[in-house]
């Protein structure tokens, strides 16, 4: 029975853990480039007391053996970067991708962050920046006397500035991508850095092999299903409720034990 009460335990653990990870998808529903994250667990080690194909004492052998579990354990919260539902806003400066890759982000330090978010703005030196001032990379600046910015689906970015006829090119949108985007560490602001596990990050042009195009004028929104969330909260709710049954059917059993003397 005390065996019971951990392996029981370990369930309401994991399930506390599922539904923080639920709770975080569902307050993101509106995030622009927010990828839900999945959480993922395995069964623990084994407690073997007969294995199984062994040998009875009358000679024949034992198809199936008796092994205890010790409960379970998270083992990874997966991000899934599927493409979340664009939204069209008009907004000439809001840029989604459409396909794989990431926009590139100076941070303050220096470092490369990557971001699905495509929320840009421009500062008062004109550059495009995040909606937190960090710099794209490779930098683009926009003149002030610009009466109009175009984004071409390859990622060329051209401005009308006042008095002239035609357009010209300011700077060129780069994009990355991962062999394993999976293993990307979150540090929030829809930002992500790469890890081992992600591996190096792989530049190009939008719309080569291997990358999406850019679509000025829209936003990919979170790919969060709220019914789907919602199910999984109910489904990770009874589960946790479950075992907390299994640790008080235990309870009860020690207690019975308990009182056989009296």
């Amino acid at each position: 029975m005390i065996r019971s009460l951990w392996t029981a335990a370990s369930g309401m653990q994991t399930q506390t853990i599922n539904i923080d990870v639920i709770a975080n998808n569902l307050s993101n529903v509106n995030t622009a480039g927010f990828k839900r994250s999945r959480a993922e667990f395995q069964d623990l080690l084994y407690e073997t007391m007969r294995p199984p194909g062994v040998t009875s004492s009358d000679g024949s052998q034992v198809p199936t053996g008796i092994q205890i579990g010790h409960g379970c354990r998270t083992v990874a919260t997966h991000k899934l970067f599927i493409q979340g539902d664009f939204q069209h806003t008009q907004n000439e400066l809001d840029m989604a991708i459409e396909g794989q890759g990431f926009f590139q982000i100076i941070q303050p330090n220096g470092e490369i962050a990557y971001s699905r978010a495509g929320n840009f703005k421009i500062d008062s030196e004109g550059r495009i920046v995040t909606a937190d001032g960090y710099l794209m990379e490779p930098e683009i600046t926009v003149p002030n006397d610009t009466i109009a910015l175009s984004i071409s689906t390859d990622g060329t970015v051209s401005v009308l500035q006042a008095g002239q006829a035609e357009p010209t090119d300011v700077g060129a949108i780069q994009l990355a991508h991962f062999v394993n985007p999976a293993g990307l560490n979150s540090i929030g602001r829809s930002l992500y850095m790469r890890t081992e596990a992600s591996g190096d990050a792989i530049t190009g042009t939008p719309g080569e092999e291997g990358y999406g195009t850019i679509a000025q004028g829209y936003l990919e929104m979170s790919n969060v299903s709220v019914v789907d969330e919602m199910v999984n909260m109910i489904t990770a709710q009874r589960a946790y409720e479950i075992n907390s049954k299994a640790i008080q059917a235990a309870d009860d059993m020690l207690q019975t034990a308990n009182n056989i003397k009296r």
